[in-house]
């Protein structure tokens, strides 16, 4: 074909000079003519013209075209010289002007049909944020298979009105009209950049519009190169519900960690394997993995070890199988390992499992805890904080109640000696846990529906896994011995609210009594045995802050040693006995605020009521 379109060109440009169209007369030209094609072809061919596909040619191709048709027409003069051709002087400058639109022109002619055709095929999306992450997902789009981008909207008043991309860059107060003019699939958050509380005000703007929101990565994955700008993934929750970290203190991050032996119970679990995660960017001397599942040992042992190996970190990693509730065997551990600090998060934290199941739950999060703790002592462990929970506060439910007389225990172990400091850090839902809402919610999404919520009111506090694990590091390194830490968790969340948030951004439409054709319903199921209405994180009002502002101390009562022994040798008693009202009457007795079964299941009739008259 560009042989073709070379003679072409010499045809034309000597018909434009002599004013008529003639093929070559003699041998001398039909030499010239057919050398320089020869010879066109071979420099287009090794230059790489050849190789280039027609639907993804780059504005840098045309350097290449210019080369060869300029190399062209050198070889069009040279040879009409040696070989004394009768060819016009001027002939070769017309010449190199039409090769030059005949090879490119036609490319880029075929090129821009191939889009267009495939440009009716794709779904039309709108960017969110005109800044270079949009400009390149865009330019991104316009090359890919799926996706066409018609327009940016963003909130700098700056842009408005001028193009990016060939897009204009539009008000977001114009996106309904927009989506009327241009029925997106979708709207893409290009705004990696962008804080968690901007990016929850955008969010709150866009959902009220019947179009799935999906966004390009963070920055720390693009500059990390986990992840390209063209890469789209679904709205975290974190954007929803998140608030902007504070950066860790370092001092406090590393008293406890730098060149320490640590050791992390239930360390594949959600917050021990991110408490892991975070230890080793603080240089442990070596981290003891310390978990009674086998395969949560094993998956998180292998994701710390290709972290050491990526980062060129200096730290053995220890993977040993154990429940905390074998005291000799944890004693055997933490001397053989010569632990220096522990964080405990191994417990069972599913309220309705634990519900049906009280004598596991007290077994691991109350004994597991107790024995745990004396073995730390034994063994001169200087260092130990347990993870607690806002269900502790004034608990409905067996969970709560077990972890509340875990923190009685470390509280009466801290009055009673001064080897060990026991911390207690305390906090609520993180997103993203195991048995955690958000998860559900978007497999039941993923499903078609109905999502599932207890009840319209039900409310409850939610932090992201990193923030909570930094924050629990730094507050174990603020105690002195037996103090109880609240961490800052923001404004409470309703749930139902959640839910209907996620399903809009999503792309569909809540189906309800005002809108019987919507896409996915909320049904109200009632809460589960135990679960309240609304979660606190002090038993009174009777708390102070810290030098760090989202961790505060709380002054709460205390057991004496002797009263707690005597408590836990009747609850081991009853545990044994698989006596299950004497341990929730026990519960009850004792001053964890626990109301026990009767109070839940008044509580839950009364919550079933509600939805019901709520529709």
């Amino acid at each position: 074909m560009d042989a073709f379109l070379l003679f072409g060109a010499y045809l034309g440009a000597k018909a434009l000079r002599m004013g008529t169209l003639e093929f070559p007369s003699t041998l001398e030209e039909w030499s010239v003519i057919s050398t320089t094609i020869a010879v066109s072809i071979f420099i287009f061919a090794r230059t790489g013209l050849y190789r280039a596909i027609l639907r993804h040619l780059a504005p840098q191709a045309m350097t290449t075209v210019l080369l060869g048709v300029m190399s062209s027409t050198v070889t069009l003069v040279a040879l009409s010289f040696f070989l004394r051709a009768d060819i016009p002087r001027t002939v070769p400058v017309i010449y190199a002007a039409i090769a030059l639109i005949a090879i490119g022109g036609t490319r880029y002619m075929v090129r821009n049909v191939i889009i267009g055709m495939q440009r009716w095929q794709k779904q039309k999306v709108i960017i969110y944020g005109a800044g270079n992450a949009g400009s390149q997902l865009a330019s991104a789009l316009h090359f890919g298979q799926e996706y066409e981008a018609v327009a940016f909207i963003d909130d700098n008043p700056k842009l408005h009105g001028n193009t990016v991309q060939g897009l204009t860059v539009y008000n977001p107060n114009l996106l309904h009209t927009l989506i009327l003019r241009y029925a997106p699939s979708k709207i893409l958050l290009a705004m990696p950049s962008a804080s968690h509380e901007k990016r929850r005000k955008i969010l709150q703007q866009l959902e009220p519009f019947p179009v799935k929101v999906q966004t390009v990565a963070g920055i720390s994955d693009l500059v990390s190169g986990k992840a390209t700008v063209a890469e789209l993934r679904d709205i975290d929750v974190e954007d929803l519900l998140g608030r902007d970290p504070i950066a860790p203190s370092t001092e406090l991050m590393s008293k406890n960690i730098e060149g320490r032996v640590v050791l992390v119970s239930g360390a594949g679990g959600t917050i021990g394997s991110e408490l892991c995660r975070q230890l080793i960017q603080y240089g442990p001397a070596k981290l003891v993995l310390f978990e009674q599942s086998e395969y949560a040992l094993y998956n998180i042992h292998r994701e710390l070890s290709h972290t050491l190996i990526k980062e060129h970190l200096d730290i053995e990693i220890v993977g040993v199988l154990g429940n905390a509730q074998n005291r000799r065997h944890a004693l055997n551990v933490l001397k053989k390992h010569k632990v220096c600090t522990i964080y405990h998060a191994a417990a069972y934290k599913h309220v309705p499992i634990l519900e049906d199941n009280i004598c596991e739950g007290v077994q691991n999060n109350v004994f597991g805890t107790w024995h745990l703790a004396q073995a730390a002592i034994e063994a001169k462990v200087e260092n130990f904080v347990l993870i607690s929970s806002d269900k502790a506060v004034r608990p409905t439910n067996l969970m709560g109640a077990s972890k509340r007389l875990a923190e009685l225990c470390l509280q009466a172990l801290a009055q009673e000696q001064q080897v060990t400091r026991f911390i207690n850090v305390r906090f609520g839902n993180v997103l993203g846990s195991s048995g955690s809402v958000v998860p559900l919610f978007k497999e039941q999404i993923s499903r078609g529906g109905p999502v599932t919520v207890t009840h319209p009111e039900v409310v409850r506090y939610f932090m992201t896994i990193p923030e909570a694990a930094q924050l629990v590091i730094q507050a174990g390194a603020l105690g002195s011995g037996g103090e109880v830490f609240v961490l800052d968790m923001g404004e409470p969340v309703k749930i139902a609210d959640l839910a209907k948030q996620m399903i809009h951004l999503y792309g569909f439409k809540e189906k309800d009594d005002n809108n019987p054709s919507g896409d996915i319903a909320i049904v109200y199921t009632g809460l589960r045995p135990g679960e309240k209405l609304y979660e606190e994180l002090l038993i009174g009002n009777n708390v102070v802050g810290t030098v760090h502002p989202r961790i505060m101390k709380a002054r709460e009562i205390s057991l004496p040693f002797a009263e707690l022994q005597k408590a836990l040798d009747n609850l081991k008693s009853f545990c044994a006995l698989i006596d299950e009202p004497g341990i929730t009457k026990l519960m009850r007795d004792l001053p964890l605020g626990y109301s026990g079964q009767e109070s839940v299941t008044q509580n839950r009739q009364e919550a079933q009521t509600s939805a019901m008259q709520s529709g």
